[in-house]
């Protein structure tokens, strides 16, 4: 399956004001970076993949349909799956988004 598209629209939607924002195909799904660095993708299993400090990733994984992301049979640490009914409003879409651009701000350029 490939990544939606519509929530492809929603996130570029959310981040049109991010001057150093580019998208770039991976892992079958379409990911969105600041400054090199990721900060979400619409995966192509559905829902959102966000990229968040391993402590906050703790506790995010408390929320309803947040779970680890898991690669390869690995749980990568920051990092999380929001499940497409966690992302369903634009409410819950932008928080998300927000969370993820704001980290990969406080990152080094790649």
């Amino acid at each position: 399956m490939a990544f939606d598209p519509d929530l492809a629209d929603r996130i570029r939607e959310l981040t049109a004001s991010e001057s150093s924002l580019d998208e770039k195909r991976m892992f079958g799904g379409l990911a969105f970076l600041v400054n090199g660095n990721m900060a979400v993708a619409a995966t192509r299993e559905g829902g959102l993949m966000v990229r968040v400090s391993r402590d906050e990733g703790e506790k995010l994984m408390q929320r309803d349909h947040v779970e680890p992301m898991v690669m390869g049979g690995r749980e990568m640490r920051g990092w999380l799956r929001i499940a497409a009914p966690g992302v369903k409003t634009k409410r819950q879409l932008q928080a998300w988004v927000g969370r993820g651009v704001e980290y990969a701000k406080s990152l080094p350029p790649k």
